[in-house]
């Protein structure tokens, strides 16, 4: 009896630590963003905060890849427009980023760890890019990021539901704006 018993404890113990290492596993390949939209959805159940939750898993994730993308540039860019530009968005993002941060840990809201799958692969494909060529691409991308962060920043500052978040957002506008037009700007002088 004391023998089927070990067993059943010593069955039951490898089959626990099995689900552990499984759910550990699949973490560790999931997507950040997406990771830390499940971590918030547990977390909230109000759908208001769960929106503003999404919001900043959003702009974390596209405050990031600003960085990162910068940081690209000035390895791969050739024009010192570009190079300047990819400065720009490396101090101001970082900026973005931290106070985002902050304000995130006030109200327990989890941000991403890492980029996107969509961001990593962006990454991927710009990385493989060198000079004139990389230029352009980076230069359309910065457009289009920007143009993308704009839409979700506008939404956030006229109908957030926590006035921190909201007063956050309504501070970037004009940043990101300045940002799109310097972004639309430096690509017409790099043809």
């Amino acid at each position: 009896m004391k023998r089927l018993l070990i067993a059943g404890v010593l069955v039951s113990s490898l089959f626990i630590v099995s689900c552990s290492n499984n759910d550990t596993a699949k973490n560790e390949t999931e997507d950040p963003k997406e990771a830390a939209k499940e971590l918030n959805e547990d977390k909230f159940d109000s759908t208001n905060v769960k929106a503003d939750a999404d919001f900043a898993v959003k702009m974390a994730d596209a405050g990031m890849f600003e960085v990162e993308m910068g940081k690209l540039a000035l390895q791969n860019a050739s024009s010192p427009k570009v190079k300047e530009y990819a400065q720009m968005m490396i101090d101001e993002h970082t900026k973005a980023n931290n106070e985002l941060m902050e304000a995130a840990r006030t109200k327990n809201i989890t941000l991403p760890a890492g980029l996107s799958d969509k961001c990593q692969k962006k990454f991927g494909e710009l990385s493989k890019k060198k000079g004139k060529d990389f230029d352009k691409e980076y230069m359309s991308a910065m457009i289009d990021d920007h143009e993308e962060v704009l839409d979700v920043l506008n939404k956030q500052a006229e109908n957030g539901n926590d006035a921190d978040l909201k007063a956050w957002a309504q501070s970037k506008v004009g940043g990101i704006k300045q940002h799109l037009e310097t972004a639309k700007t430096t690509k017409d002088m790099i043809k």
